[in-house]
């Protein structure tokens, strides 16, 4: 059996050997770096495989038969071997940072240690010879993974003066990781305010994203309030800040939106996302009660329009902005138990049935987050019942879910297209929302005369 200092499976350790051994036979260097080497020596499996190596791309490409110029201008390649891909990137340093995201001009390096210098963390700035077995830690990596700190490797002040991405990844990485950021490190975070407010608002976006992903944003989000991030990024977030609610609720609205963010699933980060903007609109539309406490009227429609601009601002996708902006806007939906089966599938046709799942998980996450309650109230598993049967029934919720169409309408009145055909159609779904039983064509094209007759006197009236 192989004993080294990483865990790695002896299946994956003999795929690096082999890699690693082809650039030694030719007389380069060649070492796995970055953050696979912090997350092996922590036993966590890793997928990305970045390695650093003083042959230069053009040397590489002539080792392997299949690398790809995935980043040639500043010295990286991807390597595919097998089913598996590595990243590798030949040692260099960095000229002057300008725009505070990208150096000017890189200059090939022989030397690994020059090449961990200009790296951003002393968690991200280990090496690892596969070939030896060993750990090659000039920076106090291995230290700071025991103390379980993020540092950055050298001066703080200007490594994110170089980078303002990297004031973002320290946040993720406490996350990430459960670390704290080492004093010295947040400080100079919100002394590079300037340098972190030139990164684009994809990458910003990139960033928030991973951070949805970890174990417990709320840690990340809360460095990011306290350097003066999320003002930059969030500021509507963070105004919630030491804003009290009412009697209902054991924190203010940012620390209920960070609990709410954290208890709602990890592999779902738009769901997250949705948990962490549900209430910014409180801050708005918070009154004083004649009772002393607050009230929050339409904070969810205020909420939604406001999560709505953040995440233009971002460059979100248009279906992610309206996936977080439906659960926002229904978030705050009250079932009882006298609402009939038409409302029930009112309601499913308001938030969509593929959505109806997600809008419970937020509500759960919305409940834990509150501080004093737990799981889903039993009026909501009723509601969840109903909504079962009625899929089950396969009951028309839709338009599409008609048995006739608007092509159907259009011949049988001998009509054109137009506003009419769906005026038609929506009060055609409102009939067989409240009884299903007349999704029947032939009570349809009756109940259609009707409505059309209907129409042609108020438009002659």
């Amino acid at each position: 059996m192989r004993t080294n200092r990483l865990t790695i499976p002896d299946d994956l350790y003999k795929s690096l050997k082999e890699f690693t051994g082809k650039f030694h036979s030719r007389g380069y260097e060649c070492y796995l770096v970055g953050g696979g080497v912090r997350d092996l020596y922590l036993g966590h499996s890793i997928y990305d495989y970045d390695f650093a190596t003083n042959a230069r791309p053009e040397q590489v490409m002539k080792l392997f038969r299949k690398v790809i110029p995935t980043g040639i201008k500043h010295g990286t390649v991807t390597v595919l071997v097998h089913d598996m891909e590595f990243e590798v990137t030949t040692y260099r340093s960095d000229g002057n940072y300008s725009d505070g995201r990208r150096p000017e001009s890189v200059s090939y390096s022989d030397s690994l240690e020059e090449d961990v210098m200009r790296r951003d963390f002393t968690i991200n700035g280990m090496a690892y010879d596969v070939l030896s077995d060993e750990i090659i830690d000039m920076v106090g990596g291995i230290e700071d993974i025991r103390r379980k700190v993020i540092r950055t490797i050298g001066e703080p002040s200007e490594r994110f003066g170089e980078d303002g991405l990297r004031t973002y990844r320290a946040c993720r990485f406490a996350s990430k990781l459960n670390f704290e950021i080492d004093s010295g490190t947040l400080g100079a975070i919100s002394g590079a305010l300037d340098t972190a407010s030139k990164v684009s608002a994809e990458r910003v976006r990139d960033e928030l994203m991973k951070l949805l992903e970890t174990p417990v944003p709320s840690i990340g989000f809360e460095y990011m309030r306290k350097s003066g991030l999320l003002a930059l990024s969030i500021p509507e977030l963070d105004s919630c800040y030491n804003v009290e609610q009412n009697r209902f609720h054991a924190h203010d609205i940012y620390y209920h939106s960070l609990y709410s963010c954290d208890a709602a699933p990890a592999d779902r980060p738009l769901i997250r996302l949705a948990a962490l903007l549900h209430d910014i609109g409180k801050v708005s539309t918070r009154k004083g009660s004649p009772e002393g406490d607050y009230t929050f009227y339409n904070h969810e429609v205020i909420g939604a329009r406001m999560g709505r601009r953040i995440m233009k601002r971002l460059k979100f996708s248009n279906s992610d902005i309206e996936n977080v902006n439906n659960l926002v806007i229904n978030h705050m939906f009250h079932y009882t138990d006298d609402w009939s089966d038409g409302a029930v599938r009112r309601f499913m046709r308001k938030v969509g049935v593929g959505n109806i799942q997600d809008l419970f998980i937020l509500r759960e996450a919305d409940r834990i987050g509150n501080g004093t309650r737990t799981g889903l109230p039993e009026p909501i598993k009723k509601l969840q019942e109903r909504i079962d049967r009625v899929i089950e029934a396969e009951n028309a919720i839709t338009v599409r879910d008609l048995d006739i169409d608007g092509n159907v309408i259009m011949k049988h009145f001998n009509i054109q297209p137009g506003p009419v055909i769906g005026r038609i159609l929506h009060e055609l779904l409102e009939l067989v929302l409240d009884d299903p039983g007349m999704n029947n064509a032939d009570i349809l094209i009756a109940k259609a005369d009707e409505i059309y007759a209907s129409l042609k006197n108020q438009d002659q009236g």
